[in-house]
């Protein structure tokens, strides 16, 4: 049996800034679902942070409020396994500052790798990826809602990871489906 290994990874579910359906820049709405499979994705696959990025106080308080129940409230004592897949959830207000935390963790300042339903000849293969994650250097595995990803946060990224691409054209995943899709395919056995 092959040993497996725990990449320095972390994720970050990006609310802001991402495209609408019109292509206009927008922060998207958190979802209860989106926390909770995400969560309990990067507990399995020993991802070291979840990041859930908005700058809308509204929405900051909502993840809040989720996270509390399931960690320390009533959900905790419900279902303790859900609690330590949440404990995994941090807030903050922008890319910039979960990279300042992951380097503040004492992890150094992570190569960020963005996803995207669209193929762009900067991709980079699942492989060469899983080739990456063997090293020491600490790696941030972007998500975007809504429509995606801004392209102002694609250009700034170090690499952009190939799209995931079923057997027709159709090709509108859920987030969270994408980020159990990616994990695996990356950390899976």
């Amino acid at each position: 049996m092959k040993k497996s290994f725990t990449p320095n990874l972390h994720v970050v579910l990006t609310h802001y800034p991402v495209m609408n359906k019109n292509g206009d820049t927008i922060a998207s709405a958190i979802t209860n679902l989106d926390l909770h499979d995400i969560a309990r994705a990067a507990k399995t696959y020993g991802v070291k942070s979840f990041y859930v990025v908005t700058p809308l106080l509204d929405q900051k308080k909502l993840v809040h409020k989720i996270v509390t129940h399931w960690a320390t409230g009533a959900g905790a004592q419900y279902n303790p396994m859900r609690c330590e897949a949440l404990e995994l959830i941090k807030i903050n207000d922008s890319l910039d500052e979960v990279r300042d935390d992951i380097a503040n963790e004492g992890f150094g300042y992570p190569k960020t790798v963005v996803t995207s339903a669209k193929k762009n000849s900067r991709n980079i293969y699942f492989n060469k990826f899983r080739k990456l994650l063997k090293g020491d250097s600490a790696y941030l595995l972007i998500f975007g809602t809504a429509w995606g990803l801004s392209e102002e946060i694609i250009q700034k990224a170090d690499y952009l990871l190939e799209p995931i691409e079923g057997k027709t054209g159709y090709n509108h995943l859920s987030v969270r489906s994408v980020v159990a899709i990616i994990l695996d395919r990356l950390i899976g056995r």
